[in-house]
């Protein structure tokens, strides 16, 4: 279970975590990049930037275009023998050696791939954050082993999926050959999950602080984001669900600025 300070620098407007940021190429799209990296930024600086794979195979021609651009460091690593994923075992390794080195606030761990798990729930246990990011296939064991973990989906804008797909990674020769993607399905709205969050968060009074409300979805579950739902922020999901919640903004005492509360309807 992550601490309330570890979930406050998460939710932060102030970005603070100084982050080791380790990319699986073997899972992880590099169509996303500058997408993932400003999503990184609203959490601390990336301090590092490491990509893991091999960078001769075909497969990996779409990272080789956007290394340099954004001071991505690749580590190359051939693949032993067949079957055998020789790249999951050296980013542990790194990740591990940058872990002591106690330079580090958290890492960002950009994969899909379940096998990651265990490092996760090892750098946790050293008490630094883990944000996970992967696309909507990663297992329930790695996304729920993270602080916060972020569909990629998410992260792109709607209908530009399959066309920069088409671009990065089939070249241009190739786009008008694909068929389009179907549609991502919608997500069911949680509810009921939003009720009880909301009912474990309340003050005496029956209301909750905003900030607290997120901290607790969080906690509860790290994959969750208003985004997956159509909201950009948690404060519009709140606000546009008027037949779940009651907002009410209230001055911080002694800052002047507007905070937003909400209770159940």
């Amino acid at each position: 279970m992550a601490s309330s300070r570890q979930i406050s620098k998460i939710d932060s407007e102030e970005p603070s975590l100084r982050l080791a940021v380790l990319i699986d190429a073997d899972n992880a799209q590099a169509a996303v990049i500058e997408e993932l990296l400003a999503e990184i930024a609203r959490f601390g600086e990336a301090t590092v930037k490491r990509i893991y794979g091999d960078f001769t195979a075909p497969t990996s021609s779409s990272w080789k275009k956007v290394l340099q651009r954004y001071a991505i460091k690749p580590v190359q690593q051939f693949a032993y023998s067949t079957g055998k994923n020789a790249t999951d075992s050296t980013l542990i390794i790194d990740a591990m050696d940058l872990l002591y080195t106690r330079k580090f606030d958290g890492f960002c761990l950009i994969t899909s791939d379940s096998d990651f798990t265990g490092l996760a729930m090892r750098i946790r246990e050293e008490g630094l954050t883990v944000l996970g990011f992967g696309g909507k296939k990663t297992p329930d064991a790695f996304r729920n082993a993270c602080h916060k973990f972020i569909f990629t989906e998410v992260l792109r804008p709607s209908g530009e999926q399959s066309k920069t797909k088409s671009k990065t990674e089939n070249g241009p020769s190739h786009a008008q050959q694909l068929p389009p993607e179907p549609a991502e399905p919608k997500h069911a709205f949680p509810q009921k999950f939003l009720l009880t969050a909301l009912d474990q968060s309340t003050d005496d009074s029956g209301w909750a602080h905003l900030a607290t409300f997120g901290n607790y979805l969080t906690k509860l579950q790290p994959d969750f984001d208003p985004r997956l739902f159509g909201y950009k922020k948690l404060s519009e999901l709140v606000k546009a669900k008027t037949d779940l919640f009651v907002t009410e903004e209230r001055e911080s005492p002694g800052s002047g600025q507007k905070v937003l509360y909400l209770r159940a309807k």
